[in-house]
This record gives structure tokens, C-alpha cells and sequence, in this order.
């Protein structure tokens, strides 16, 4: 199957017959995770009405910069305990057992390379929501609980050339000089990726970017 229309169709399959669905979108920094929800995302919403489906991103429970100082981790922030994985699971879990409320959920900002409390806010109304996230699949205690309040996690799988250039492209958009962006990439963002892709088996999907689409 290929093209977002179709991914599209097994995402709304997954709202038949529940009163919300939750599906988690894997894969390394760069891999086109985002791109991809908010491309559900968006023709679910053409199909069925807006906020039908909603994007929370895993994002928003970076850890704020003044916590990662206070615990000795702000030189590889991204790295899977730099996040709020459990307070994480918990909004995930609120999100599949509150369907009366809306519910609100933190953001990121890239300017500031930080999170924004509220930034996102679910309706009551939802019936899909995709979040997108590097460690999903991770098999680690903090975030297999986040794993169990999805009902399926797809991992995005990525050509190293197309992945890397991305993220130094991004790495340099946001304030980073070229080499500096390579340091970082080889110190932090490498190292994160191959534990990304340790999960990758544990994926229900494996889905593959082709031609400025999708195809599983």
C-alpha cells in the first residue's frame, strides 16, 4: 500500500467501533515521524471534520533545559531519560479513557528548543489521535508503559543519507554551526537513533518513504 490516503484509511480503521483511537508514529530524529502524523492527521480531518484526529507529539515532555542542568544531562539532551516518559504514558492514558473532556497537552517550540505546557488541545470530540515520538518502541520500563496506551506504534524507516542531511539541515536552521551540528549529531543524535532502531521489529508497521510519499 502506498500513499498517505491509505495509511490514512488503516488509521481511521483503528476508530471503528471504540470511542478513541491511539497510534504512535517511531522512528530516529529526522526520520519524517512529524510529516507523517501531521499528514494523517490532515486527510482524516478532510474526510471526517476537523479535530476528527489531533497530533500530540511525544515532544512536549522534554524535559525543560533548568531540569536537565539539575541533573547533569543538558549535553545529550534527546536521549531517552532527558524526557518525562511516565508523565507522558499518563497524558496517553488519560487521552484513551477521557473522551468526555477536552484535554490539553504540552507542545514544543523549536525556536526555543523547549516545551510549551497546553500547547495542544485534544476535543472531546476525537476520535484519532497520532503522536509521534523517537522512543515508542524503546524496551525500557518507563517507556513500554507509554507502548501499552497505544494501539499500534508504525516505525518509520529512513535512508542514512536522506536522515542525516535532514538533521543537520535542522540542526543548522535552529542555531547551530555546521560543525558543531556534525559533533553533535556523532556524540548525541547517533548513539539515540541506534537505540531508535533496536525497536524497530517491535513495530506493528514498518512504513517506507518513497517519492514524497509512504508505502508499508
Amino acid at each position: 500500500m502506498t500513499g498517505a490516503e491509505g495509511l490514512a484509511d488503516l488509521a481511521a480503521g483503528l476508530a471503528s467501533g471504540r470511542g478513541r483511537a491511539l497510534l504512535g508514529v517511531a522512528g530516529v530524529p529526522g526520520a519524517g515521524k512529524s510529516t507523517l502524523a501531521a499528514a494523517l492527521v490532515a486527510r482524516l480531518c478532510a474526510r471526517h471534520g476537523d479535530a476528527w484526529a489531533v497530533q500530540v507529539p511525544m515532544d512536549g515532555f522534554h524535559l525543560a533545559d533548568v531540569q536537565l542542568d539539575r541533573l547533569g544531562r543538558r549535553d545529550r539532551k534527546g536521549a531517552p531519560d532527558t524526557f518525562d516518559a511516565l508523565g507522558y504514558a499518563a497524558l496517553l492514558r488519560r487521552l484513551r479513557e477521557d473522551v468526555e473532556d477536552d484535554v490539553y497537552a504540552p507542545g514544543f517550540e523549536r525556536d526555543l528548543e523547549q516545551p510549551i505546557a497546553g500547547a495542544v488541545v485534544v476535543p472531546a470530540g476525537a476520535r484519532v489521535v497520532v503522536t509521534e515520538g523517537n522512543y515508542l518502541l524503546l524496551d525500557r520500563p518507563e517507556w513500554r508503559v507509554a507502548r501499552e496506551a497505544l494501539d499500534e506504534v508504525w516505525f518509520v524507516d529512513e535512508d542514512r543519507d536522506v536522515w542525516w542531511d535532514r538533521l543537520l539541515a535542522r540542526h543548522v536552521a535552529f542555531g547551530k554551526d555546521p560543525d558543531e551540528a556534525r559533533a553533535w549529531m556523532a556524540a548525541v543524535d547517533e548513539p539515540n537513533a541506534d537505540a531508535v532502531r533496536e525497536g524497530a521489529d517491535r513495530a506493528d508497521r514498518r512504513v517506507v518513504a518513497v517519492d514524497g510519499g509512504w508505502r508499508l
